[in-house]
């Protein structure tokens, strides 16, 4: 079935809690990116960009603009790619791409579950195989807050607008099965809309909502983006509402439990 270019929303989303009216619209036409290419200027080409927009793009396009991508046959596999590759049945090449862009590996096996140097934690640190030349892998932008703010005044450059940007990546999730949309970079406003402090409808003050919605509109960013052939890798919100907050979407290390098991038992 095919997705619908645009697609209104209605969803209460304001702080002030009035109903607020979303539009999402995927940005169709875009050809298959190269290195060199200038998205920003691209993306304006197809659509009409207003003030406080949102842009979610795509880390695969950002990533293969900018030439974050290498062939296999220029990968020398390790000795540890090379085990690592026979114990889970990958290409020793791929595995080699995967430690390369990993700062600290969490678990071997049944896959590599990655820490990437700006604080994210994925399945074989982002690197992919799909959407791009047979023989390539994409990695992820290396700095992608960075990337998302250059991208941010790029558009500004273009189109006079001041929009927010968030960079995304699909992700799997502990405990439940699928992959959804994560944030890995943004500009423009904060990660989390925090509620602490706030009260719900019977008085209670809240002292822990802390809500990612960097992370919701990255979900519903990616639902538009669809997984497979789409061709729509980048996605508008308007009329979204604003929020305050702030940016520490990643646990510490002495704050998650998580990470420090997987850890330990990687190192048993």
């Amino acid at each position: 079935m095919k997705m619908p270019n645009e697609i209104p929303i209605s969803c209460v989303c304001s702080i002030s809690s009035t109903m607020e009216n979303i539009v999402v619209t995927g940005i169709q036409g875009l050809p298959l990116i190269k290195a060199g290419d200038n998205l920003a200027q691209m993306i304006s080409d197809r659509v009409a960009i207003g003030e406080g927009d949102i842009l979610s793009i795509a880390s695969t396009i950002y990533s293969k603009a900018h030439g974050y991508t290498k062939p296999l046959s220029e990968i020398a596999p390790t000795p540890r790619a090379e085990r690592l590759g026979k114990l889970n049945g990958e290409d020793p090449r791929f595995v080699q791409a995967v430690l390369d862009a990993s700062d600290d590996i969490l678990m071997e096996h049944p896959f590599i579950l990655s820490e990437l140097s700006f604080g994210h934690i994925g399945v074989r640190a982002g690197v992919d195989q799909s959407n791009i030349d047979d023989g390539m892998v994409i990695f992820l932008p290396p700095d992608p807050m960075g990337a998302a703010s250059e991208f941010r005044d790029e558009i500004r450059t273009i189109t006079g607008k001041n929009v927010g940007v968030i960079i995304t990546d699909t992700c799997g999730r502990s405990f439940r099965r699928g992959q959804t949309g994560h944030a890995i970079g943004w500009s423009g406003f904060t990660a989390i809309r925090d509620f602490r402090g706030d009260t719900d409808l019977f008085g209670h003050e809240l002292k822990i909502t802390e809500e990612a919605v960097v992370d919701e509109i990255a979900g519903f960013a990616n639902f538009i983006m669809g997984e497979s052939n789409n061709g729509v890798p980048a996605v508008l919100f308007r009329n979204c509402p604003t929020w305050t907050g702030h940016d520490n979407i990643y646990f510490t290390r002495e704050e998650d439990i998580t990470r420090r098991l997987l850890k330990e038992a990687c190192t048993r």
